[in-house]
């Protein structure tokens, strides 16, 4: 006891704190239950984060529970998809990893059991008869014609049910408790339904299932789970986990507890939602870095400590709330701040060219990979007479902007190197700028002349060590705020959600190609995507831009 972090910042932690304190636990086990049957998203790391987390506060256990027992919807490839995610986490699973499809044997016995009470029996309505026999919120149930046939006759055929006699949804195992309970979950829940698919796990010795309440409390009694937890839309389903375990001969009782499940702004994480938008090609695929499953963040760039950090910063409530996606931002972006390279990237390059300097001219800058530790080195840089800059930070019309923009006449520094000037512009027949003028003044390396400040400072990379690279700019996926609230949600993608530019990065990258993770210096942050260890093509995904711009277009489309 002594050994345990006492530090409580939650409903739960007071719960199990309390638990200990009383005696009425002695070892703290959790565990998380995924159904294998799609990828983990964000809200699953809430959850993966809060069981994970209470388990270490407490000294106990966590399992990793798959809840595979719906083999039509299930797949080893989920399974192992799974495992990478919350490994890659930083979660260690060691020999925690359990399958409620081990239990089979045993939940039959348990399903055997009910009907020797008269607990439970055998109803071969439709499922449309069922559905409607068991009514309404206003209107309550009515009892199945099957459901007073003797236990004799039930376990016969239950008995048959298994030995695959039965057609799918022809016939089913309900439990018998209460057809008239405000609460419809308890008007005699389905137990067992008959499924002809062979099980990843247990082949064909399967015909018959059991659903997921009733699966889900009697791995929890064999597991000897203390705390279950789960999010707010099962708060109705812990009567029936309660009468489940109250009526068959367990030796562990265990205790569910319910949390708000986690919304994050413009963005869906409903599987059905998901799904469809993989299916309709709207994403690339359950890794796109629009949208926020686990393996889509990695690609993203997102880091596992930064994923944590969100989780532990919005808490743990019963509360529905949606949280800003500003603040998971925020995680990445302090994460990434003290550890990344800086490099200088032009995604929308136009040619300078210095004309009081001869083409022949090189001089090596060195520049320091990260402004303030100094422990992170230095590279260095070519500067030449042909360099590139963004298109952006030119404005042919003086005009219009201030003195932080290139513009003819006005005098603007190249970041670690001098201060230029823009004398003309070269355009194409279209009258599109294609390069421009500059001269530079050769006494202003790393200090302004004559006391002059020069307030506007530009990235660039000379020619001579500029290679191309692509670069993908994400912004969210839906314009809307909250898109799971609407019915007509896919009216309110976001069509800029991803521009790709081609443009220039800083050559000596490739020496630090292993780090993966970098600064582009007034860009934002960037990740080399996973195609570059296949392809060798240098393509870079936007993990966050320097500021939080949530409410604004993320980049300029230039036409």
């Amino acid at each position: 006891m002594n050994n345990i972090n006492k530090k409580i910042y939650n409903f739960i932690q007071k719960i199990i704190y309390k638990d200990i304190i009383t005696k009425k636990v002695n070892y703290v086990k959790t565990r998380f239950p995924p159904e294998p049957n799609g990828y983990l998203h964000i809200g699953h790391a809430k959850s993966i984060f809060l069981n994970f987390y209470l388990a270490k506060q407490f000294k106990g256990t966590c399992n990793l529970r798959f809840d595979d027992t719906n083999p039509k919807r299930e797949s080893v490839h989920y399974i192992n998809s799974i495992i990478k995610d919350i490994t890659w986490l930083g979660y260690k699973l060691n020999n925690n990893i359990f399958y409620a499809s081990s239990y089979f044997d045993v939940m039959y016995m348990y399903a055997k059991e009910l009907i020797m009470k008269g607990l439970a029996y055998v109803d071969q309505l439709t499922k449309e008869e069922i559905r409607t026999y068991r009514g309404t919120l206003i209107s309550p149930g009515i009892n199945s014609p099957y459901r007073t046939q003797s236990i004799k006759r039930n376990l016969l055929l239950f008995k048959k049910m298994k030995n695959g006699y039965f057609s799918e949804g022809s016939a089913c195992l309900r439990a018998k408790i209460n057809m008239k309970s405000p609460l419809i979950i308890m008007r005699d829940p389905v137990l067992y339904r008959i499924l002809f698919s062979e099980h990843h796990q247990t082949n064909k010795k399967w015909c018959i299932y059991p659903t997921y309440d009733f699966a889900h409390c009697i791995s929890d009694s064999l597991e000897k789970i203390t705390h279950s937890i789960c999010t707010l839309e099962f708060q109705d389903n812990r009567k029936l986990y309660e009468w489940i375990l109250n009526n068959i001969n367990v030796t562990h009782y265990s205790n569910q507890y319910e949390f708000s499940r986690l919304k994050l702004e413009y963005s869906v994480l409903s599987k059905r939602k998901l799904q469809f938008l993989v299916a309709k090609n709207i994403v690339n695929g359950w890794d796109d870095p629009r949208i926020h499953t686990i393996s889509g963040l990695r690609r993203r760039g997102y880091t596992p400590s930064s994923i944590k950090t969100f989780c532990k910063k919005i808490g743990v409530t019963k509360q529905e709330n949606i949280i800003e996606l500003s603040l998971l931002e925020s995680c990445i972006r302090n994460d990434l701040n003290l550890n990344t390279f800086r490099y200088m990237a032009v995604i929308n390059p136009i040619q300078l060219h210095i004309c009081n300097l001869y083409d022949s001219y090189k001089e090596a800058l060195t520049i320091p990979n990260h402004p303030k530790i100094s422990s992170m080195g230095t590279r260095q840089s070519i500067f030449s007479n042909k360099i590139y800059i963004d298109r952006f930070d030119f404005y042919e019309n003086n005009t219009l902007i201030l003195n932080k923009k290139l513009t003819i006449g006005n005098k603007i520094r190249l970041r670690y190197a001098y201060i230029i000037s823009a004398k003309e512009v070269i355009k194409d027949n279209n009258n599109n700028i294609t390069k421009i003028i500059c001269t530079y003044d050769k006494n202003t390396l790393g200090k302004n002349p004559n006391n002059e400040k020069i307030s506007g400072v530009i990235h660039w990379i000379s020619i001579e060590n500029a290679i191309p690279a692509q670069f993908n700019l994400y912004d969210q996926l839906f314009l809307l705020k909250d898109p799971e609230l609407e019915e007509n949600y896919m009216k309110h993608i976001n069509n800029n959600s991803l521009i790709v530019k081609q443009g220039f990065i800083e050559s000596d990258i490739l020496n630090n190609i292993s780090k993966k993770r970098y600064q582009f210096e007034r860009e934002g942050y960037f990740y080399i995507d996973k195609s570059y260890y296949v392809t060798k093509k240098l393509i870079f995904n936007r993990i966050v831009t320097l500021k939080s711009n949530i409410k604004k277009p993320i980049h300029k489309i230039i036409k």
